[in-house]
């Protein structure tokens, strides 16, 4: 998957999420995507290859650095629960939108339970079983 497919692959995904929304706090060259107020992804170009920027556990982090050449620690984000998405021969839609997925559950998980779009811990799992 492409730099530009990657991009269009995340958003797609993270639009259809409940309570997901679009900000640019950062400007133009950064899309920012939230939940309830809480960051979930984040996508830019780092000079010149577009990355989404998202949320992973941090043992989850780790074994996919180790697994996938594209995958590095999260740009501009702590390293230890963030991961930087590039895209790459390794990278196709299904892992894009699991990584997404992940990421807005995760988030999910730490907010309030009445401010919860979802259950965190069932949403989306079924695209899970294949790992």
């Amino acid at each position: 998957m492409n730099g530009p497919t990657l991009h269009k692959t995340a958003a797609d995904c993270a639009e259809e999420l409940p309570g997901a929304r679009l900000e640019h706090p950062f400007g133009p060259d950064w899309e920012v995507f939230k939940v309830r107020g809480k960051v979930f992804m984040l996508m830019t170009e780092v000079p010149g290859r577009p990355v989404v920027i998202l949320k992973a556990d941090p043992g989850e982090a780790q074994a996919l650095r180790e697994q996938y050449s594209h995958i590095t620690p999260g740009y501009h984000m702590n390293k230890k629960h963030w991961i930087t998405l590039e895209g790459g021969e390794d990278v196709d839609k299904k892992l894009v939108e699991e990584l997404v997925t992940d990421s807005y559950r995760l988030v999910v998980a730490h907010l309030p339970k009445a401010e919860q779009p979802v259950d965190p811990h069932t949403y989306g799992t079924g695209t899970r079983a294949a790992r």
